[in-house]
Order: C-alpha cells, then sequence, then structure tokens
C-alpha cells in the first residue's frame, strides 16, 4: 500500500545554506493493509521527517514515496485531496492540533466543510457519533467542549476519530501517546490494534522499544537518518543483528533492576556473544554501522 524507495532529505544550513544536512539517508520500506509498522529510533534520527515526507509536509530530496503506485510528490489539487481522503497523520503534541479559542469538535466540522460539504446534517451527525463511540467517547462528553475542558488522551481519540470519518487507509501516527499518562496510553494502543483488525495500515513512530513491541507487526530500527535493521518484530527483538538494536534493547529499563545497580559510567551498552551487558563506545558503533 504504501511504499518508500530509496528516499533522502538534506537541509541546508550553516549562514548561506552551503552545509548540507543528511536528515534522511536512503531509506526503503513498506506498509501493508492491515499491518502495523514501527518505525524506532532515538530523538533526532530522522522518524518525524519520514512521517511529515509520507504526509507531504515536506518533499524529499531524493526517492520515491508511492500510495497504490501513486507517486505521492506528484500529487496536485484535486488528487492531493484525495490522497488525504486516505492518508491522514496524528502526532504527539494533541493540544497543538486544536485552537483554544474554537470548541474541540471544529477539527470534526472542518472534515465535512473540506470533504463532505453535501452531506445532510442529521447524516452527517450520525457519521460523528459512530466515529466517537468507535474510539471510544461519549459524544455528549466531548461535543461543544473547548480543548482546555478535555483530556490529552479524549484530545487524541478526537483527532484519530476525525481521521475516520475520511475512512482512511493508512494512520501515520507519530509518537501520539508520548504526552499521554500510563492509564491513557493503553486505551489509544489498543484503539490502534482494533483499527488494525479493521484493515487499517499504520505507521507507529516511537522511542519507545516497548510500545513498538507491544503493537508492530514489522520493526523498523533507524540511527542518524538510515535504517540499521528491519524485520518482524519477534525477530528483531528476539534475535537483533546490529549492534545499535542490541544497545537499545539492554538500555530498556527493568522491573527486577534498578538504576543503582548499574555499573558507574556506563552511558551505551550491548550485549556480546556470550550475552553479558558490555560498553560500547560512539565511534566504534559508528565504525561498525559504517561497515556494515
Amino acid at each position: 500500500m504504501l511504499t518508500l524507495e530509496g528516499v533522502s532529505k538534506t537541509y541546508k544550513t550553516g549562514t548561506f545554506g552551503g552545509k548540507p544536512l543528511d536528515a534522511v539517508r536512503d531509506v526503503s520500506f513498506a506498509v501493508r493493509p492491515g499491518e502495523v509498522v514501527s518505525l524506532i529510533g532515538e530523538s533526532g534520527s530522522g522518524k518525524s521527517t519520514i512521517g511529515k515526507m509520507i504526509l507531504r509536509l515536506l518533499p524529499p530530496t531524493e526517492g520515491l514515496v508511492s500510495f497504490d503506485g501513486m507517486d505521492v510528490t506528484t500529487l496536485e489539487r484535486g488528487a492531493l485531496k484525495g490522497y488525504y481522503r486516505r492518508v491522514q497523520g496524528v502526532f504527539q503534541d494533541p493540544f497543538s492540533s486544536y485552537n483554544p479559542i474554537f470548541k474541540a469538535d471544529r477539527v470534526l466540522e472542518q472534515v465535512k466543510d473540506g470533504f463532505f460539504p453535501r452531506v445532510p446534517r442529521g447524516e452527517w451527525d450520525r457519521k460523528v457519533e459512530e466515529a466517537l463511540h468507535s474510539v471510544s467517547l461519549n459524544p455528549g462528553d466531548c461535543l461543544n467542549k473547548y480543548p482546555h475542558q478535555l483530556s490529552g488522551g479524549q484530545l487524541q481519540r478526537l483527532l484519530v476519530a476525525r481521521a475516520l470519518l475520511l475512512e482512511i487507509e493508512l494512520l501515520v501516527a507519530d509518537e501520539i501517546i508520548s504526552m499521554l499518562d500510563a492509564s491513557t496510553r493503553i486505551d489509544v494502543l489498543n484503539l490502534l490494534g482494533d483499527l488494525k483488525g479493521r484493515g487499517l495500515g499504520i505507521l507507529f513512530i516511537t522511542h519507545d522499544l516497548s510500545l513498538g513491541h507491544y503493537l508492530s507487526d514489522r520493526i523498523v530500527i533507524l540511527r542518524r537518518g538510515r535504517i540499521v535493521e528491519m524485520g518482524g518484530t519477534e525477530r528483531v527483538f528476539g534475535n537483533p543483528l546490529h549492534p545499535y538494536t542490541k544497545m537499545l534493547l539492554a538500555s530498556v529499563p527493568q522491573l527486577h533492576r534498578k538504576w543503582s545497580d548499574e555499573p558507574d559510567g556506563v552511558t551505551d551498552t550491548s550485549f556480546d556473544g556470550a550475552g553479558e551487558l558490555v560498553e560500547v563506545e560512539e565511534d566504534h558503533l559508528v565504525a561498525l554501522e559504517d561497515s556494515a
């Protein structure tokens, strides 16, 4: 359904824009219908840049982003509007998507005005109620309310409901639960799992390995704008091949261990051949990636 082939994004930095900065380098992967693909990496690894290129918020410098065989980068006007009926994104900070002087359900009205202007009001209200119920929201609790009157979880689910009103086929979920409390996170994760069961393809962008493991069919590990490991979730987590993936897994806090039990001065860690936790120098890790 969604395919990225050799996608790169380079920014021009410096006083006169003469210094190139490679944010994404030669990234290729796909998302199939009814599949959750987790894009995992640390801050600054290029995860959100990839999501923005898929959503046409940024143009790629090189490579192809295609959806059902269409080159996304060439879509204009009506074709682009048709693309947004099938592909939508939800982002990390739900509050940033709302204008505080308007009621929160204005984001739903904008969908009607932009995509369904001829739908009768009664029919539209029924569609809104169905979409809200599908994301476990009570219409009476969230309609006609201002953003500050709703929780972060309610606002995030309202944005997912907005996407569902368009009957989308692909959702780009960019760190959508990072700002939510633990009890709300599981509700949103289970919602995404339910949407997956209905055939929706999901690109789940996160820096949290545990969230990716909980939800995903396939994992893409990103480091410094480049894919270093990719594969089925059980394979990547059960038998990581790249030193950076091993380091990430070794860095996940464990319930049976405390910070005070960690050896002093260890910042980057990985597994050696015997499965023991060892220190990994940053320069050595980069050298391993370059040789790979």
